[in-house]
């Protein structure tokens, strides 16, 4: 029997970590920031000094963002939250934008003298927007994830606790401990957890990111990666790679149907709940035990995600690839030694793929890591496994996970720098 703090902190994790956003995470967060920045001003800023880590660069890059007439990049991402101004909707700060809201966008981009900057302070995960109107000078500072904002002030006076009490403290309290996760607890919570507080959470996730795979599906998005899939064929694990493809292709290229994220990604809330849901589907499971697979899917990948942080070289997708194989696992009666084999087999297949910004290509990847998740519990249900000192493979699953995070977070750290410079034409 679980303890009740392990219950509360990880339905508290859950909560946290299951949000809605409108695009891909890293523009909407900068976004987020001009919109804090123009509401600050009271106005559209004459001229702003932009300061980005390498990382949100890398994601924002060659992304298109939702509701602005196709357009990419920083740029547009700082013109499209100073049009919207509102701060108060977070990551869904473009859901109040219109058609008629671009020629706004266009205008903000040719009156206001963007300035962009790459930060070298050693996090990987941090934005800095200083702007000025008239005899007004304000600066939005966020860092370590994409609504934790940590720096507001106008003229020097600091306003940056109202912010705080807006971003950070969320439905469920105080920040969880997430050092508290592990697979043998995840699988028992998946078991005993009460569903109805996390039901409309999880519901919604499943809502979401399902109606965007199915947008993806249906029009022409990114590299069609999705339908390309399809084509080939039909069975339960293509169809699943398939629609958590489309579900990329979709978001990857401006569509602006809302996702649920995890771990601060649409990608990875996209791939570790919809290959989950078409299992659930094919094997006729209820409501209660496709929930409570999700749970399982989704706490993995965040446990994942946690020794890896929140931008890095490594493909957060695989870490969702994962989390949907032990799911997909728990749906088919698997419990801890399973999960954990399912688990172990699968990052060894694709662990140290790179994450070379976002893009339609991500959609593709995310079918990979699909393909590795299911694989790795396939293989546990033919008696096959990999061993401790196969590569980073080490006997135990949490030191297993313990690897990958040394891998990503360290070993990786010189990859991310050379990505980045590749990406920048340095």
């Amino acid at each position: 029997m679980l303890s009740s703090l392990t219950k509360s902190t990880y339905e508290a994790i859950l909560i946290a970590e299951l949000r809605p956003a409108m695009g891909c995470t890293e523009p909407i967060a900068i976004a987020y920031a001009s919109s804090i920045l123009a509401k600050t001003l009271g106005g559209v800023p004459t001229e702003i000094n932009a300061h980005f880590s390498g990382n949100i660069i890398k994601n924002v890059k060659s992304v298109i963002v939702p509701a602005t007439g196709g357009r990419h990049g920083i740029e547009a991402a700082i013109a499209a939250g100073i049009v919207s101004c509102r701060p108060d909707k977070r990551l869904e700060v473009l859901t109040v934008l219109t058609s008629e809201d671009e020629c706004k966008i266009d205008s903000v981009l040719g009156s206001c003298k963007i300035h962009i900057d790459k930060l070298n302070t050693g996090c990987s995960f941090e934005l800095i927007l200083t702007g000025s109107l008239d005899d007004r000078c304000a600066t939005v500072k966020i860092s370590g994830a994409h609504t934790n904002v940590t720096e507001v002030s106008l003229n020097g006076v600091d306003l940056t606790e109202s912010y705080m009490e807006k971003t950070i403290v969320e439905e469920s309290g105080d920040e969880p401990d997430f050092s508290l996760l592990n697979v043998m607890d995840i699988v028992e919570y998946a078991d005993e957890a009460e569903l109805d507080t996390l039901r409309p959470y999880l519901t919604r996730q499943l809502e979401m990111n399902m109606a965007i795979a199915e947008e993806g599906l249906r029009g022409d998005w990114g590299a069609s990666i999705g339908k390309v899939m399809l084509s080939m064929g039909n069975d339960v694990s293509r169809r699943a790679r398939a629609y958590a493809a489309a579900g990329s292709d979709a978001r990857m290229s401006g569509c602006e149907k809302p996702v649920c994220i995890i771990s601060g990604s649409g990608n990875q809330g996209i791939t570790a709940s919809v290959p989950v849901k078409i299992y659930a589907d094919e094997m006729g499971k209820s409501e209660d035990e496709l929930l409570r697979a999700l749970i399982v899917s989704d706490l993995i990948t965040i446990h994942q995600k946690t020794g890896i942080g929140t931008l890095s070289a490594y493909c957060g997708a695989i870490s969702a690839g994962v989390g949907a194989g032990a799911g997909i696992c728990y749906l088919h009666s698997g419990r801890f030694t399973e999960i954990a084999h399912t688990l172990v087999n699968s990052v060894a297949i694709l662990s140290g793929t790179i994450c070379d910004g976002a893009k339609p290509s991500c959609a593709a990847k995310i079918a990979m890591a699909v393909e590795a998740g299911i694989m790795g519990f396939e293989m546990w249900r033919n008696g096959s496994q990999f061993q401790g000192g196969d590569g980073i493979v080490e006997k135990g699953v949490e030191n297993t996970i313990k690897n990958v995070g040394r891998l990503a977070r360290d070993g990786m750290s010189d990859t991310d720098r050379e990505i980045i410079e590749i990406m920048l034409g340095i």
